[in-house]
């Protein structure tokens, strides 16, 4: 532990790409999902696309996957994590809510637990300890944690904009403006009162995993703390 290795930085490159993965699917997803239920701003934004200039955010997409990268390299148990910037959906324009907002609330979580099943599955075919076995895993556990983290209440992740559907109208609003803040908020929950937050999202990750993996993926990635 803390030191680097060739293994350690072979599983940050793998844990890299499987976060640029899934977070390009992931905003496809939501901006295409808003279109779709007749909100026009994800195309006005240029959203609906696979490019990740179209979501990339310096902080969030780039910052805090460093610093996450760095400690996989020397294979520090963090779980990964990674937000773009808030997607451009106007409430306003769904027909019908809230279904509508959960439903694009939902998309890019559905696409990260849909990634997570698939490389479970494939994970299965791969020979038990091999390097293609291995980065499989990765790539599930990774999905797994942006399944979790995006689902948490944080202004502008996917879970906020469901929780402010139960809130009365006048504390929604206030509610979501504070998605201005996420880096601040993101940095506070994972890196200075992160001890409770990162042991809930590992377990709710890792579970999630598992179950598609058909093993202890942390165990089989070799970073269980």
């Amino acid at each position: 532990m803390g030191n680097f290795t060739g293994r350690g930085l072979l599983l940050s490159a793998e844990m890299l790409v499987a976060l640029f993965v899934g977070m390009t699917l992931r905003e496809y997803a939501r901006a295409f999902t808003a279109a779709k239920l007749g909100d026009p701003t994800p195309r006005l934004w240029g959203r609906i696309s696979l490019r990740p200039k179209a979501w990339f955010e310096p902080f969030g997409s780039g910052l805090v996957p460093g610093l996450l990268s760095v400690l996989w390299a020397v294979q520090i148990p963090v779980v990964p994590a990674a937000y773009a910037k808030p997607a451009p959906v106007d409430p306003s324009y769904l027909r019908r809510q809230p279904r509508d907002t959960v439903l694009a609330s939902a998309a890019g979580p559905v696409v990260n637990l849909a990634l997570v099943i698939v490389a479970g599955s494939m994970s299965r075919l791969a020979p038990l300890g091999s390097d293609a076995g291995l980065a499989l895993v990765v790539f599930a556990y990774t999905n797994a944690a942006l399944v979790v983290f995006h689902l948490l209440p944080i202004p502008g992740l996917d879970g906020a904009r469901m929780v402010a559907l139960l809130l009365p109208s006048n504390v929604r609003e206030i509610y979501r403006n504070f998605d201005r803040y996420l880096p601040l908020m993101v940095l506070v929950v994972l890196f200075l009162i992160g001890g409770f937050t990162l042991t809930f999202l590992d377990a709710v990750a890792g579970a999630i995993c598992s179950s598609a993996v058909g093993a202890n993926c942390r165990l089989v990635i070799g970073i269980a703390g």
